[in-house]
Protein backbone atom coordinates (compact mmCIF):
# COMPACT_ATOMS: atom_id res chain seq x y z
CA UNK A 1 0.00 0.00 0.00
CA UNK A 2 2.74 2.38 0.49
CA UNK A 3 5.35 1.80 -2.30
CA UNK A 4 5.31 3.88 -4.95
CA UNK A 5 4.84 1.16 -7.25
CA UNK A 6 5.15 -2.40 -5.58
CA UNK A 7 4.01 -6.24 -6.93
CA UNK A 8 5.31 -8.98 -5.25
CA UNK A 9 4.86 -12.85 -6.56
CA UNK A 10 3.01 -14.94 -4.59
CA UNK A 11 4.89 -17.99 -3.65
CA UNK A 12 5.23 -20.73 -6.38
CA UNK A 13 4.80 -24.45 -6.12
CA UNK A 14 1.75 -26.05 -4.68
CA UNK A 15 -0.37 -23.60 -2.88
CA UNK A 16 -2.41 -26.11 -0.60
CA UNK A 17 0.96 -27.38 1.06
CA UNK A 18 1.90 -23.68 1.35
CA UNK A 19 -1.52 -23.13 3.06
CA UNK A 20 -1.26 -26.20 5.40
CA UNK A 21 2.50 -25.14 6.43
CA UNK A 22 0.76 -21.13 7.16
CA UNK A 23 -1.85 -23.09 9.57
CA UNK A 24 0.89 -25.19 11.42
CA UNK A 25 2.75 -22.25 11.91
CA UNK A 26 -0.35 -20.38 13.43
CA UNK A 27 -1.50 -22.66 15.35
CA UNK A 28 2.21 -23.23 17.07
CA UNK A 29 2.61 -19.27 17.72
CA UNK A 30 1.50 -19.15 21.37
CA UNK A 31 -1.62 -16.74 22.09
CA UNK A 32 0.54 -13.45 23.34
CA UNK A 33 2.64 -13.34 20.59
CA UNK A 34 -0.64 -13.12 18.49
CA UNK A 35 -1.30 -10.14 20.49
CA UNK A 36 0.09 -6.87 19.30
CA UNK A 37 0.01 -3.35 20.81
CA UNK A 38 -0.37 -0.37 18.40
CA UNK A 39 2.37 1.70 19.44
CA UNK A 40 3.19 4.93 18.17
CA UNK A 41 6.28 4.90 18.97
CA UNK A 42 6.93 1.87 16.54
CA UNK A 43 5.21 4.51 13.27
CA UNK A 44 7.25 5.10 10.40
CA UNK A 45 7.37 8.85 8.74
CA UNK A 46 5.92 9.23 5.58
CA UNK A 47 5.29 11.79 2.77
CA UNK A 48 3.12 12.19 -0.42
CA UNK A 49 2.04 8.68 0.40
CA UNK A 50 0.27 7.53 -3.55
CA UNK A 51 0.94 10.65 -4.22
CA UNK A 52 -0.81 12.13 -1.85
CA UNK A 53 -0.74 15.65 0.42
CA UNK A 54 1.62 16.21 3.88
CA UNK A 55 2.82 13.65 5.77
CA UNK A 56 1.42 10.65 7.82
CA UNK A 57 2.63 8.10 10.20
CA UNK A 58 1.78 4.05 9.79
CA UNK A 59 3.10 0.58 11.20
CA UNK A 60 2.29 -2.81 10.36
CA UNK A 61 0.55 -4.67 12.84
CA UNK A 62 -0.10 -8.32 11.27
CA UNK A 63 1.14 -8.93 8.00
CA UNK A 64 0.76 -11.86 4.97
CA UNK A 65 2.50 -14.48 6.97
CA UNK A 66 0.30 -14.75 10.03
CA UNK A 67 -2.99 -15.81 8.65
CA UNK A 68 -3.40 -19.02 6.19
CA UNK A 69 -5.99 -17.59 4.35
CA UNK A 70 -4.87 -14.56 1.80
CA UNK A 71 -5.26 -12.05 4.49
CA UNK A 72 -2.57 -9.35 3.23
CA UNK A 73 -2.25 -6.37 6.19
CA UNK A 74 -3.40 -4.76 9.04
CA UNK A 75 -1.81 -1.10 8.64
CA UNK A 76 -2.23 1.53 11.19
CA UNK A 77 -1.19 4.90 11.48
CA UNK A 78 -1.68 9.01 11.88
CA UNK A 79 -2.81 11.32 8.82
CA UNK A 80 -1.90 14.12 9.89
CA UNK A 81 -3.67 17.66 9.51
CA UNK A 82 -3.79 18.77 5.84
CA UNK A 83 -2.46 15.62 4.81
CA UNK A 84 -3.74 12.22 3.06
CA UNK A 85 -3.17 8.87 0.64
CA UNK A 86 -3.51 10.04 -3.03
CA UNK A 87 -6.04 8.73 -5.59
CA UNK A 88 -5.18 4.94 -6.69
CA UNK A 89 -5.97 1.40 -7.34
CA UNK A 90 -5.15 -1.99 -7.00
CA UNK A 91 -5.77 -5.16 -9.67
CA UNK A 92 -4.95 -7.75 -6.97
CA UNK A 93 -6.13 -6.51 -3.58
CA UNK A 94 -9.38 -5.27 -1.81
CA UNK A 95 -8.42 -2.58 1.01
CA UNK A 96 -10.68 -1.13 4.15
CA UNK A 97 -10.22 1.94 5.73
CA UNK A 98 -11.60 3.01 9.19
CA UNK A 99 -11.38 6.35 10.79
CA UNK A 100 -11.29 5.83 14.68
CA UNK A 101 -11.79 9.63 15.12
CA UNK A 102 -12.56 13.08 13.15
CA UNK A 103 -13.85 13.19 10.08
CA UNK A 104 -12.04 12.46 7.03
CA UNK A 105 -13.08 13.40 3.17
CA UNK A 106 -13.19 10.02 1.17
CA UNK A 107 -12.88 9.26 -2.62
CA UNK A 108 -14.19 6.30 -4.08
CA UNK A 109 -13.42 6.22 -7.97
CA UNK A 110 -13.33 10.07 -8.30
CA UNK A 111 -16.65 10.94 -6.08
CA UNK A 112 -16.03 12.46 -2.78
CA UNK A 113 -17.42 12.16 1.17
CA UNK A 114 -16.90 13.67 4.09
CA UNK A 115 -17.51 10.82 6.35
CA UNK A 116 -17.49 11.18 10.20
CA UNK A 117 -15.40 8.45 12.71
CA UNK A 118 -15.73 5.74 14.01
CA UNK A 119 -16.35 4.29 10.23
CA UNK A 120 -15.32 1.82 7.61
CA UNK A 121 -15.04 2.55 4.19
CA UNK A 122 -14.48 -0.29 1.83
CA UNK A 123 -12.09 -0.11 -1.07
CA UNK A 124 -12.75 -2.50 -4.12
CA UNK A 125 -10.57 -4.42 -6.26
CA UNK A 126 -10.06 -1.93 -9.54
CA UNK A 127 -11.93 0.94 -7.32
CA UNK A 128 -9.63 3.87 -7.42
CA UNK A 129 -9.79 5.09 -3.70
CA UNK A 130 -8.39 7.89 -1.30
CA UNK A 131 -8.80 9.61 1.93
CA UNK A 132 -7.95 13.68 2.81
CA UNK A 133 -7.76 14.75 6.29
CA UNK A 134 -9.07 18.81 5.44
CA UNK A 135 -9.20 19.25 9.09
CA UNK A 136 -6.77 20.64 11.98
CA UNK A 137 -6.66 17.32 13.98
CA UNK A 138 -4.53 14.25 13.49
CA UNK A 139 -6.70 11.38 12.28
CA UNK A 140 -6.35 7.87 13.75
CA UNK A 141 -6.74 5.21 10.53
CA UNK A 142 -6.15 1.56 10.13
CA UNK A 143 -6.61 -0.04 7.14
CA UNK A 144 -7.00 -3.82 5.92
CA UNK A 145 -6.41 -5.99 3.20
CA UNK A 146 -7.19 -9.17 1.29
CA UNK A 147 -5.26 -10.12 -1.62
CA UNK A 148 -6.86 -11.98 -4.65
CA UNK A 149 -3.58 -13.83 -4.43
CA UNK A 150 -1.66 -15.18 -1.59
CA UNK A 151 1.22 -12.40 -0.37
CA UNK A 152 0.67 -10.69 -3.95
CA UNK A 153 -0.05 -6.97 -4.15
CA UNK A 154 0.20 -4.21 -6.14
CA UNK A 155 -0.74 -0.48 -6.92
CA UNK A 156 -1.26 2.02 -9.38
CA UNK A 157 -1.38 6.21 -8.29
CA UNK A 158 -2.91 8.33 -10.61
CA UNK A 159 -1.55 11.69 -9.08
CA UNK A 160 -4.06 13.03 -7.45
CA UNK A 161 -3.91 14.35 -3.95
CA UNK A 162 -7.86 15.09 -3.94
CA UNK A 163 -6.98 18.38 -2.05
CA UNK A 164 -10.34 20.48 -2.72
CA UNK A 165 -12.32 18.05 -4.30
CA UNK A 166 -15.61 18.73 -5.07
CA UNK A 167 -18.33 17.24 -2.15
CA UNK A 168 -21.08 14.87 -2.41
CA UNK A 169 -23.43 15.62 0.41
CA UNK A 170 -24.24 12.07 0.10
CA UNK A 171 -21.78 9.76 -0.40
CA UNK A 172 -21.67 7.53 -3.81
CA UNK A 173 -20.48 4.59 -2.51
CA UNK A 174 -20.43 1.48 0.13
CA UNK A 175 -19.85 3.28 4.18
CA UNK A 176 -20.78 2.20 7.68
CA UNK A 177 -20.54 4.20 10.80
CA UNK A 178 -19.64 1.75 14.19
CA UNK A 179 -22.45 3.11 16.30
CA UNK A 180 -23.34 1.14 19.14
CA UNK A 181 -27.44 2.19 18.90
CA UNK A 182 -27.44 -0.44 15.79
CA UNK A 183 -26.22 -3.70 17.40
CA UNK A 184 -28.19 -6.30 18.49
CA UNK A 185 -27.96 -8.82 21.66
CA UNK A 186 -29.24 -12.20 21.31
CA UNK A 187 -27.90 -12.94 17.75
CA UNK A 188 -26.30 -16.58 16.63
CA UNK A 189 -22.89 -14.93 15.16
CA UNK A 190 -22.20 -13.63 19.04
CA UNK A 191 -23.76 -15.71 21.38
CA UNK A 192 -23.49 -14.41 24.97
CA UNK A 193 -25.37 -13.16 27.85
CA UNK A 194 -25.84 -8.72 26.95
CA UNK A 195 -23.49 -9.53 23.96
CA UNK A 196 -24.07 -6.84 21.22
CA UNK A 197 -23.04 -7.68 17.55
CA UNK A 198 -24.10 -6.01 13.82
CA UNK A 199 -22.84 -7.66 10.67
CA UNK A 200 -21.65 -4.12 8.74
CA UNK A 201 -20.36 -5.97 5.56
CA UNK A 202 -20.85 -9.25 4.11
CA UNK A 203 -19.17 -11.63 1.38
CA UNK A 204 -20.66 -9.78 -1.39
CA UNK A 205 -19.76 -6.42 -1.00
CA UNK A 206 -16.12 -7.69 -2.03
CA UNK A 207 -14.65 -10.02 -5.21
CA UNK A 208 -11.41 -11.48 -2.85
CA UNK A 209 -12.12 -13.52 -0.17
CA UNK A 210 -13.30 -11.38 2.78
CA UNK A 211 -16.45 -12.94 4.62
CA UNK A 212 -17.48 -10.26 7.10
CA UNK A 213 -16.98 -6.74 8.91
CA UNK A 214 -18.38 -6.95 12.44
CA UNK A 215 -18.71 -4.75 14.84
CA UNK A 216 -18.90 -6.36 18.64
CA UNK A 217 -19.64 -5.08 22.09
CA UNK A 218 -19.12 -7.61 25.57
CA UNK A 219 -20.39 -5.37 28.28
CA UNK A 220 -18.90 -5.23 31.43
CA UNK A 221 -18.82 -8.52 33.51
CA UNK A 222 -20.02 -10.62 30.43
CA UNK A 223 -18.73 -13.19 28.15
CA UNK A 224 -19.19 -14.91 24.67
CA UNK A 225 -19.98 -17.99 24.26
CA UNK A 226 -17.11 -20.12 22.83
CA UNK A 227 -17.55 -20.11 18.84
CA UNK A 228 -15.44 -22.23 16.78
CA UNK A 229 -13.66 -20.61 12.98
CA UNK A 230 -15.70 -23.18 10.50
CA UNK A 231 -14.75 -21.80 7.32
CA UNK A 232 -12.67 -18.75 7.65
CA UNK A 233 -10.48 -17.25 9.88
CA UNK A 234 -11.00 -13.88 12.28
CA UNK A 235 -8.42 -10.23 12.89
CA UNK A 236 -9.89 -8.40 15.75
CA UNK A 237 -8.89 -4.82 16.79
CA UNK A 238 -9.96 -3.88 19.87
CA UNK A 239 -11.04 -0.13 20.09
CA UNK A 240 -11.80 0.30 23.19
CA UNK A 241 -12.21 -1.62 26.49
CA UNK A 242 -9.81 -4.77 28.37
CA UNK A 243 -10.72 -8.52 28.38
CA UNK A 244 -9.23 -11.88 28.76
CA UNK A 245 -9.31 -13.92 25.52
CA UNK A 246 -9.55 -17.80 25.13
CA UNK A 247 -8.08 -19.33 22.05
CA UNK A 248 -8.18 -23.07 22.24
CA UNK A 249 -6.29 -23.67 25.80
CA UNK A 250 -4.07 -20.58 26.09
CA UNK A 251 -5.78 -17.67 27.68
CA UNK A 252 -4.25 -13.64 27.62
CA UNK A 253 -5.32 -10.31 28.39
CA UNK A 254 -6.25 -7.83 25.56
CA UNK A 255 -6.88 -4.03 25.69
CA UNK A 256 -7.27 -1.25 23.31
CA UNK A 257 -5.71 -0.18 20.37
CA UNK A 258 -4.39 -4.16 20.49
CA UNK A 259 -5.18 -6.52 17.62
CA UNK A 260 -5.05 -10.49 17.27
CA UNK A 261 -6.12 -13.39 15.36
CA UNK A 262 -8.09 -16.97 15.36
CA UNK A 263 -7.02 -19.55 12.99
CA UNK A 264 -9.06 -21.90 11.06
CA UNK A 265 -10.67 -24.52 13.47
CA UNK A 266 -10.12 -22.58 16.15
CA UNK A 267 -12.21 -21.87 19.26
CA UNK A 268 -12.64 -17.95 20.33
CA UNK A 269 -14.28 -16.94 23.87
CA UNK A 270 -13.75 -13.46 25.20
CA UNK A 271 -14.47 -12.53 28.87
CA UNK A 272 -15.09 -9.29 30.01
CA UNK A 273 -14.00 -8.66 33.85
CA UNK A 274 -13.57 -5.01 33.63
CA UNK A 275 -15.33 -2.24 34.43
CA UNK A 276 -16.15 -0.60 30.46
CA UNK A 277 -17.45 -2.41 28.09
CA UNK A 278 -15.00 -4.61 25.27
CA UNK A 279 -15.51 -2.99 22.14
CA UNK A 280 -14.26 -4.97 18.61
CA UNK A 281 -13.84 -4.54 15.24
CA UNK A 282 -13.76 -8.34 13.63
CA UNK A 283 -12.90 -9.21 9.99
CA UNK A 284 -13.29 -12.68 8.53
CA UNK A 285 -12.09 -14.06 5.59
CA UNK A 286 -12.24 -17.48 4.35
CA UNK A 287 -9.38 -19.68 2.39
CA UNK A 288 -11.37 -19.71 -0.89
CA UNK A 289 -14.68 -17.92 -1.29
CA UNK A 290 -14.56 -18.91 -5.17
CA UNK A 291 -13.57 -22.72 -4.01
CA UNK A 292 -15.14 -22.48 -0.33
CA UNK A 293 -17.39 -26.03 0.76
CA UNK A 294 -20.36 -26.77 -1.43
CA UNK A 295 -22.01 -27.66 2.22
CA UNK A 296 -21.47 -25.41 4.71
CA UNK A 297 -23.03 -27.27 7.81
CA UNK A 298 -23.97 -30.92 8.07
CA UNK A 299 -26.91 -32.23 6.38
CA UNK A 300 -29.68 -34.30 8.09
CA UNK A 301 -31.37 -35.11 4.76
CA UNK A 302 -28.97 -36.47 1.31
CA UNK A 303 -27.90 -33.78 -1.03
CA UNK A 304 -27.73 -37.06 -3.65
CA UNK A 305 -26.63 -40.60 -3.89
CA UNK A 306 -23.32 -41.88 -5.65
CA UNK A 307 -23.18 -45.41 -6.69
CA UNK A 308 -19.40 -46.97 -6.86
CA UNK A 309 -19.18 -49.34 -9.55
CA UNK A 310 -15.77 -51.22 -9.72
CA UNK A 311 -14.23 -53.09 -12.66
CA UNK A 312 -11.80 -55.61 -13.81
CA UNK A 313 -10.37 -54.83 -17.09
CA UNK A 314 -8.16 -56.85 -18.38
CA UNK A 315 -4.74 -54.99 -19.96
CA UNK A 316 -5.71 -55.46 -23.44
CA UNK A 317 -9.15 -53.91 -22.87
CA UNK A 318 -7.53 -50.86 -20.82
CA UNK A 319 -7.96 -48.33 -23.54
CA UNK A 320 -11.32 -49.36 -25.08
CA UNK A 321 -12.66 -49.20 -21.04
CA UNK A 322 -11.46 -45.35 -20.86
CA UNK A 323 -13.03 -44.27 -24.73
CA UNK A 324 -16.12 -46.44 -23.46
CA UNK A 325 -16.73 -43.91 -20.88
CA UNK A 326 -16.28 -41.20 -22.88
CA UNK A 327 -18.31 -42.01 -26.06
CA UNK A 328 -20.79 -43.87 -24.76
CA UNK A 329 -21.17 -43.72 -20.77
CA UNK A 330 -20.58 -40.15 -20.02
CA UNK A 331 -23.65 -39.10 -23.09
CA UNK A 332 -25.77 -41.75 -21.91
CA UNK A 333 -26.16 -40.63 -18.45
CA UNK A 334 -26.16 -36.90 -19.58
CA UNK A 335 -29.31 -36.95 -21.28
CA UNK A 336 -31.02 -38.88 -17.77
CA UNK A 337 -33.26 -37.14 -15.41
CA UNK A 338 -31.65 -36.50 -12.17
CA UNK A 339 -28.09 -36.57 -13.66
CA UNK A 340 -25.40 -35.07 -10.92
CA UNK A 341 -21.84 -36.18 -12.86
CA UNK A 342 -19.40 -38.89 -12.95
CA UNK A 343 -16.00 -40.11 -12.55
CA UNK A 344 -14.08 -42.52 -14.20
CA UNK A 345 -10.74 -43.70 -11.69
CA UNK A 346 -7.98 -45.85 -12.73
CA UNK A 347 -5.96 -47.94 -9.92
CA UNK A 348 -2.44 -46.66 -9.11
CA UNK A 349 0.56 -48.65 -10.69
CA UNK A 350 1.22 -51.38 -8.37
CA UNK A 351 4.31 -49.68 -7.28
CA UNK A 352 2.76 -46.59 -6.46
CA UNK A 353 0.06 -48.05 -4.59
CA UNK A 354 2.53 -50.10 -2.48
CA UNK A 355 4.48 -47.16 -1.31
CA UNK A 356 1.76 -45.48 -0.15
CA UNK A 357 0.93 -48.83 1.63
CA UNK A 358 -2.75 -49.23 -0.70
CA UNK A 359 -5.60 -51.98 0.42
CA UNK A 360 -4.57 -54.75 -2.13
CA UNK A 361 -7.07 -55.49 -4.66
CA UNK A 362 -7.78 -56.53 -8.01
CA UNK A 363 -10.17 -54.25 -9.36
CA UNK A 364 -8.54 -51.77 -11.30
CA UNK A 365 -11.00 -49.19 -12.42
CA UNK A 366 -13.97 -47.90 -10.69
CA UNK A 367 -16.76 -45.66 -12.42
CA UNK A 368 -18.66 -43.19 -10.18
CA UNK A 369 -22.23 -42.18 -10.65
CA UNK A 370 -24.03 -39.26 -8.64
CA UNK A 371 -28.12 -38.95 -9.25
CA UNK A 372 -30.15 -36.38 -7.13
CA UNK A 373 -32.08 -38.85 -5.57
CA UNK A 374 -32.50 -43.04 -5.86
CA UNK A 375 -35.52 -42.76 -7.81
CA UNK A 376 -34.16 -40.85 -10.70
CA UNK A 377 -31.15 -43.32 -10.79
CA UNK A 378 -33.32 -46.20 -11.22
CA UNK A 379 -35.05 -44.53 -13.78
CA UNK A 380 -31.67 -44.52 -15.72
CA UNK A 381 -31.00 -48.26 -14.78
CA UNK A 382 -34.41 -49.02 -16.64
CA UNK A 383 -33.58 -46.69 -19.27
CA UNK A 384 -32.52 -47.92 -22.88
CA UNK A 385 -29.21 -45.88 -22.89
CA UNK A 386 -28.56 -47.85 -19.71
CA UNK A 387 -29.05 -51.15 -21.65
CA UNK A 388 -26.33 -50.31 -24.14
CA UNK A 389 -23.82 -48.50 -21.92
CA UNK A 390 -24.26 -50.91 -19.27
CA UNK A 391 -23.44 -53.62 -21.90
CA UNK A 392 -20.45 -51.82 -23.14
CA UNK A 393 -18.93 -51.69 -19.93
CA UNK A 394 -19.28 -55.28 -18.71
CA UNK A 395 -18.53 -56.57 -21.79
CA UNK A 396 -14.97 -55.26 -21.38
CA UNK A 397 -14.09 -56.60 -17.67
CA UNK A 398 -14.14 -59.82 -16.09
CA UNK A 399 -15.72 -59.37 -12.99
CA UNK A 400 -17.47 -55.82 -11.60
CA UNK A 401 -19.82 -55.28 -8.11
CA UNK A 402 -21.16 -51.98 -7.14
CA UNK A 403 -22.52 -50.25 -3.46
CA UNK A 404 -24.65 -47.37 -2.84
CA UNK A 405 -23.79 -44.31 -0.46
CA UNK A 406 -25.92 -41.12 0.34
CA UNK A 407 -24.36 -38.19 -0.48
CA UNK A 408 -24.12 -35.83 2.73
CA UNK A 409 -21.44 -33.56 2.37
CA UNK A 410 -19.15 -32.67 -0.71
CA UNK A 411 -16.32 -30.02 -1.81
CA UNK A 412 -16.72 -30.41 -5.79
CA UNK A 413 -14.26 -27.87 -6.76
CA UNK A 414 -14.29 -28.46 -10.81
Amino acid sequence: MIAKFNSQLSMKGCLPVFLLMLALATSAQSLKERIVYNDPVKYRKLAAVHAGAGNMEFTQLIGRNELSTNFLYLHSGVIHPKSGIGHHFHHNIEEMYVILNGEAEFTINGRTSKIKAPAIVPCKMGDAHAIYNASNDSLHWLNFAVSLNKGKADNFDLGDARVGAAIDPVPVFVSGRMEKNTLKTNNASYPGSGVMYRRMLGPDVFRTDWHHVDHVVIPAGSSSVPHILEGYEEVYYVIKGSATIGINNEQASIKANECFYGGLGEKIIMTNEGKDDLELLVIGIVPSKQKTLAISKPLVKPKAIALQMDFIVPKENAVAFEKMYYSVYVPAMTVQQGYVGSKLLRLFPEDLAKTIQAEATTHNYQIQISFDNEENRRKWVASKQHQIAWASASSLATAYKWRGYDVMGDDDQE
